[in-house]
């Protein structure tokens, strides 16, 4: 890869940016300064430095975010604010997606990365890949729902949805539960509730596969994979 396209790539300003700090002799390849932006470098045996400091090239970037309550899961938007937006601009340059989608109002797990291959998977319905969901609901959740989820209910378009595994944390005038699904059809969660006389007031994501939301990440604050976190995604 030439040595100006793998600085541009990784967000160290643009071509003309770089090669200006070629020219200045900030970039050493292998302990030689390297001033010709068409020098091709292999970032995986290469050591390059920039003033001083170890770059490290990554092709692909995953990240695991808390997502807030009012922000959208989408690249861009011209009203509201997106996800992407929540990211830092050495994060951005990667270009990174967020995998699925989680309602403006929803909040927790989301994944966040430019690996276009591994979110197909992650989304394909021929994967099933569960989807775990707490929520604070309006109303006594039963063990009837808990059967009714178990058999898949009826949306307000007709849907009959896969088995639901419902699980009751706490039953009352409110309840709390989770609720693993294995589809994402648009407001889920919601409407399969509403199917059964419900109303959810507070939806938060916290696994999907093998991955579980962080519980030290704040709302809006996200992190890079743990390599653990992203062989478990990689096999589902």
């Amino acid at each position: 890869m030439r040595i100006d396209k793998m600085l541009a790539n990784l967000g160290y300003g643009s071509r003309k940016d770089v090669k200006k700090l070629l020219k200045d002799g900030a970039v050493l390849v292998n302990d030689e300064k390297i001033k010709d932006p068409k020098h091709h470098v292999n970032p995986e045996t290469d050591t390059v430095t920039l003033n001083g400091e170890v770059i490290e090239y990554k092709e692909f970037i995953y990240l695991m975010m808390n997502k807030p309550p009012g922000v959208i899961s989408a690249t861009e938007d011209s009203q509201d604010q997106t996800v992407i937006d929540l990211l830092e601009m050495e994060d951005q340059v990667f270009e990174p997606f967020p995998v699925g989608r989680l309602d403006k109002d929803t909040e927790g797990l989301l994944l966040l990365t430019n690996d276009g291959q591994l979110a197909h998977r992650l989304l394909s319905p021929k994967k099933h890949v569960p989807k775990t969901y707490f929520a604070v609901i309006d109303g006594e959740v039963t063990a009837g729902d808990i059967e009714a989820f178990k058999k898949g209910v009826t949306l307000d378009d007709g849907y009959l949805t896969k088995p639901g595994e419902l699980v009751i944390l706490k039953s009352g005038l409110r309840s709390d539960i989770e609720l693993t699904i294995t589809e994402g059809k648009f407001h889920q969660v919601k409407r399969m509730f509403q199917a059964v006389g419900k109303r959810v007031v507070y939806l938060k994501r916290i696994s999907m596969g093998s991955l579980v939301l962080d519980d030290s990440l704040d709302l809006g604050e996200y992190r890079e994979l743990t390599e653990e976190e992203l062989e478990g995604l990689i096999e589902h």
